[in-house]
């Protein structure tokens, strides 16, 4: 196809690019803010309000992190093979493994439900940037972040309203900040497994990507939607063109791209290059060790560690590619160059320079204060140390019965009322839990816990006591019963009381290092991420005086 004519749009944003050396019309734009003069000057073409609005909506974001289109007006859904792999794993056995053999459903009876699959359709964005901003006005620190949580918690809640089945609300923060727009989706919490290929078809030739070999290959799987027991009616589908698109044809692809990082300044750049990369890549690759190993022990081992070992593989790739970007002086030299004349430009105007001036310098310092608290942040509050589903559960469980009796807006965030419905389809779910798989992961995590925080910090001696981490995992996993999702059902039922009276070993471990860990989050929030996010919208600000809107804005998976 000719590159002159190809464009590629990558909508929930929308990307437009050339695939050629010098990228003239690179970018990722929303929906709502196509460069349409550039659109029609470059490619003779100006879509209308129709055309967006059945883009938008024949457009699927599948919850867990992947994009897919609606393909009949049954509610048939088109996505790549990895979108449905955990589907695949979560349906298979010891006996029937889907992801090696593939599954075809040859009637709609045959349809299976995948355990977690949200599938989400946008149907409005509005702008919310001024409520977020009233409401932080002023304010600095922990006071920012609780009024920001506040205000987003209200306006995600008004959004849904009574019909929390079928609607899921976002605010989602484009320009680092800048503006802030609420995303209304049509919410289907049953999508069921139509068709997939065999994995070594999915993705021939063996990259994690599979970027490599695209004409080669059978990269895609099918869903299909359900509501009220009954496969969804749509109005708004993408047809299958059986020629195929020709030479010099202009080409739109819609899609909800992962997150990017192309405004964000040097400063968390060198973070980034200098501490977050290369811990996650060494993490990461002895993990990959670890389960290699493991695979080896069995058929059955290796089955139960391929989704997670995909999934490592994939991330290696990614973090391998930006450091190698963020280790290049030319690139690291052109970012300090774009970033000074952005602050030249500030200088240059004395209310800018008053209000923004010093929000780069701001930003640097956060830098140092996650600096400070990165390590235990990580084990403890991320849960890098408690590497395991079983605990996943038994923190959601503890923070989750106690949040859920506060007013919305004081909630942490993940246990807002809009949230809700999607965390009790992940905590309530029937994918299995496998036990010796678990003790893997957590006793490598325990390891990491102790070396890194060392084994004469009082927090690892809290944890392990007198035990070794093969010991402490061995431990837990025997005595727990939350592999079994109708009891999380009942603890979640029984509120509060009930989960601090159940003697679960992964509850116990939960409840006990809960303070800590809410403590480590709550200076992160206040001393990192509450100054990136102000910060980062005064220097939105500056940019939007300089450029406008025409510049696209980073992505963030809408």
């Amino acid at each position: 196809m000719s590159a002159k004519r190809l464009a590629r749009l990558f909508a929930i944003p929308f990307a437009l690019a050339l695939p050629v050396a010098a990228i003239a019309a690179e970018g990722m734009w929303t929906l709502d803010n196509l460069p349409m003069q550039r659109m029609q000057a470059e490619y003779g073409f100006t879509p209308d309000a129709a055309w967006i609005r059945h883009v938008m909506r024949s457009s699927v974001r599948i919850a867990g992190g992947c994009s897919a289109s609606f393909i009949s007006k049954d509610g048939l859904v088109m996505t790549n093979h990895h979108c449905a792999s955990q589907c695949l794993e979560q349906l298979s056995s010891a006996k029937r493994n889907y992801l090696r053999d593939g599954f075809l459903a040859a009637r709609r009876e045959q349809e299976i439900r995948c355990p977690e699959i949200e599938l989400n359709r946008l149907e409005e964005i509005s702008d919310v940037t001024q409520q977020v901003k009233e409401a932080t006005t002023g304010l600095e620190g922990g006071a920012f972040k609780k009024a920001q949580t506040a205000a987003i918690a209200k306006l995600t809640s008004a959004c849904v309203g009574k019909d929390k089945a079928t609607t899921r609300c976002d605010v989602v923060d484009l320009y680092r900040g800048g503006r802030y727009h609420l995303y209304r989706y049509h919410r289907f919490s049953d999508a069921r497994l139509v068709w997939a290929p065999e994995k070594a078809m999915a993705f021939f030739g063996g990259d994690p990507d599979n970027f490599n070999f695209p004409r080669y290959d059978l990269d895609m799987a099918l869903l299909r939607a359900y509501e009220n027991g009954k496969p969804a009616a749509v109005e708004d589908y993408l047809r299958f063109n059986p020629q195929g698109a020709k030479e010099g044809e202009l080409v739109f692809t819609s899609g909800h791209p992962g997150r990017t990082e192309r405004l964000l300044t040097v400063a968390q750049l060198e973070t980034l290059r200098d501490l977050k990369l290369p811990e996650r890549a060494m993490d990461y690759a002895e993990e990959r060790g670890v389960l290699e190993q493991y695979s080896k022990g069995s058929p059955e081992a290796a089955r139960m560690a391929e989704g997670r070992l995909f999934g490592i593989e994939n991330s290696l790739k990614v973090y391998r590619g930006e450091l190698t970007t963020l280790r290049d002086t030319a690139f690291m030299q052109h970012k300090r160059d774009e970033e000074a004349a952005l602050r030249r430009y500030a200088a240059s105007k004395p209310e800018l320079q008053a209000k923004a001036g010093d929000a780069w310098d701001a930003v640097a310092k956060a830098q140092q204060a996650y600096r400070a608290i990165e390590r235990p942040y990580n084990l403890i509050e991320h849960a890098d140390g408690f590497t395991s589903q079983y605990f996943k559960f038994a923190r959601n469980l503890v923070r989750g019965t106690e949040e859920r009796e506060k007013p919305n807006g004081e909630r942490l965030k993940e246990f807002a009322e809009s949230k809700m419905p999607e965390f009790e389809q992940r905590l309530f779910s029937t994918a299995p839990v496998y036990p010796e798989f678990e003790k893997v992961k957590l006793a490598l995590s325990l390891t990491k816990l102790r070396e890194k925080l060392g084994v004469d910090h009082p927090f690892v001696k809290r944890v392990l006591g007198k035990k070794s981490p093969d010991q402490l995992a061995a431990e837990l996993i025997a005595g727990t019963r939350l592999g079994d999702a109708a009891v999380r059902k009942a603890l979640w039922q029984g509120g509060k009381e009930a989960v601090a009276q159940s003697n679960d070993p992964f509850l116990r471990l939960a409840r006990d290092i809960d303070a800590e860990a809410r403590e480590l989050r709550q200076r992160y929030e206040q001393d990192v991420e509450a100054v990136e996010d102000k910060n980062g919208a005064l220097i939105a600000a500056v940019r939007f005086d300089q450029q406008g809107t025409n510049a696209y804005p980073d992505a963030t998976f809408t």
